[in-house]
């Protein structure tokens, strides 16, 4: 006799961010599998053509503004996505971007505003979605950590702050949510070659990449691509019930040495 049901055979899931990067790749990865995929960003015009290119292969797929800064905008999104596929099952919450700076420098406007994107955005998700999971009696709420929770990089002190506040949500979930059925899970990348951050300034990417250097965080020049986040992500979705991946941390693969 099984301890859990099976997961459904359908299980509609939610990615935030889903307009580039992490969230498009994990979005295709999630569609490859036969899951219903709701798609949610503000650039709902780029989220709508990877939901385009998802059913003209074969999927389900729903595409609708998301600003997770917003505890609004999250309700109308969920309620749209709901309405269109079903209940949640999965969410994958990705949402937001890197603004470099000294932590001191930083205005705290732009720091305050990581904080809500990275870190409010993804409780205003689990907000509104968890008490539907909750009485289903299953569900994955998988967010998107950094291993900048683990080993803090200099100029990113905003990230940083909203990354490590976000992995400890993560884990204050999963012991709230323990013996509910749902599951509260961790991705966290590393360095991963996505558009975040890419509109630095030379001024800051030079002194940037100098204090990494000094504390050893640039060790290789090899990056992750997005479609290793999301195969880490399917990962821990579909893991049977009874087996709860809790952490997986994704590391890029240094080049090889060369022959002496």
């Amino acid at each position: 006799m099984p301890r859990f049901e099976p997961h459904p055979g359908r299980r509609p899931a939610i990615v935030t961010g889903a307009s580039s990067g992490i969230g498009t790749a994990t979005a295709y990865a999630l569609a490859e599998l036969g899951h219903p995929v709701a798609l949610g960003a503000r650039r709902v015009d780029e989220c709508e053509a990877v939901a385009e290119k998802i059913r003209g292969e074969g999927g389900e797929a729903f595409a609708h503004h998301l600003d997770v800064s917003s505890t609004d905008s999250v309700d109308r999104f969920v309620t749209a996505a709901e309405d269109a596929l079903g209940p949640t099952e999965i969410v994958v919450s990705g949402a937001g971007d890197m603004d470099f700076s000294l932590a001191h420098e930083m205005d705290p406007d732009r720091f305050a505003f990581q904080v809500s994107v990275h870190l409010m955005g993804t409780q205003r998700l689990a907000h509104r979605v968890l008490p539907g999971m909750i009485e289903r009696r299953r569900g994955d709420f998988v967010v998107i950590g950094s291993d900048c929770a683990d080993v803090a990089r200099p100029w990113m002190g905003a990230y940083v702050a909203a990354k490590t506040g976000l992995e400890a949500l993560a884990r204050e979930m999963r012991m709230e949510l323990e013996g509910t059925g749902v599951r509260a899970s961790v991705v966290r990348p590393g360095p991963t070659q996505t558009a975040a951050g890419m509109s630095a300034p030379v001024e800051i990417l030079e002194p940037l990449l100098a204090d990494w250097e000094k504390w050893g965080l640039a060790r290789h020049p090899y990056f992750l691509r997005p479609s290793d986040i999301a195969d880490a992500a399917v990962a821990v979705v579909s893991a049977p019930r009874g087996a709860h991946i809790v952490l997986i941390e994704v590391q890029p693969e240094a080049p090889l040495k060369k022959d002496s």
